[in-house]
């Protein structure tokens, strides 16, 4: 098995279909599976999906759209002979919300949902994907590398109380499990802020205008994550922002959060004295 993330019966055989976002994230699996020996085809977005990555495959072993154009997606599975799906990357917020030009089936899949967000939105999609008997796959598959592993994984030790860590679990967990965001800052006792909308990034510059020594940024899932689509992840960028803005520790949830890139992260958080510990 070439992941522990597959599903027991995983056939590799059938054809894995990479629906692809923005970012490393989707050139980072596709690799994966490439190595692995799966087949491979790609659904990329418009405006989204890195120009190399679309470039890699065949034209026939590739399609690109817009993020609204659901029934051409749910076609491109069909005409893929796909086994299975598996979504990697993000698509920016506001196009979910904002400039969306939906087609017919996407247009009725918003109409039936009474809430709409990030997970709303990919779940009922996931269900259309599953109705035509093409298993979505858990986002972490072929990318076991790639996780946080639990203690210490680059920089000094956490510089801060045990009991303040279990602060800043308890507060990221609880905003996660009200669907607010995945992340928060915390020190000593106190929340700085916490991730909602507006993405990691921004709020750990926000975070930054505080009185930082001793600071802890804390990363999550939901209580009942679809690990199918928005697991959260951890790069070089979050990285660069974390330093930016004067925090220098971060605890990540071990065996849930992606490090992209983890060899490069690493080593750059020990190079910058960024304490990474996986919780």
């Amino acid at each position: 098995m070439p992941s522990a993330f597959l599903p027991s019966d995983f056939d590799p055989k059938r054809p894995v279909v990479l629906i692809a976002g923005r970012g490393h994230y989707p050139v980072i699996t596709a690799a994966a599976i490439r190595a692995s020996g799966v087949p491979l085809r790609l659904i990329a977005m418009d405006d989204e999906t890195e120009l190399p990555l679309i470039n890699s495959f065949p034209a026939g072993e590739r399609v690109t759209l817009n993020v609204g154009q659901i029934g051409k997606m749910l076609d491109a599975l069909k005409n893929f002979g796909a086994g299975y799906a598996l979504m990697a990357g993000q698509v920016k917020p506001k196009k979910l919300f904002h400039g969306l030009t939906p087609d017919l089936k996407a247009a009725a899949i918003l109409f039936s949902l009474k809430r709409r967000n990030a997970e709303t939105i990919f779940g009922a999609i996931a269900t259309e994907i599953e109705k035509l008997g093409v298993k979505l796959l858990d986002a972490r598959a072929f990318i076991d590398d790639q996780m946080a592993t639990p203690g210490n994984m680059a920089g000094p030790k956490l510089p801060t109380d045990p009991e303040y860590l279990e602060h800043g679990i308890h507060i990221a967990r609880e905003i996660a499990r009200l669907d607010i965001g995945q992340g928060c800052v915390v020190r000593k006792g106190t929340v700085l802020a916490v991730e909602a909308f507006e993405g990691t990034d921004d709020m750990l510059r926000r975070a930054g205008t505080f009185k930082t020594d001793e600071t802890l940024f804390v990363k999550t899932v939901k209580t009942r994550q679809d690990f199918r689509f928005d697991v959260p992840v951890f790069g070089l960028r979050t990285l660069a922002t974390m330093k930016e803005a004067g925090i220098t520790a971060a605890a990540l949830e071990a065996g849930k959060v992606i490090i992209l890139e983890k060899p490069a992260v690493l080593k750059q958080a020990k190079d910058w004295g960024i304490a990474l510990h996986g919780f």
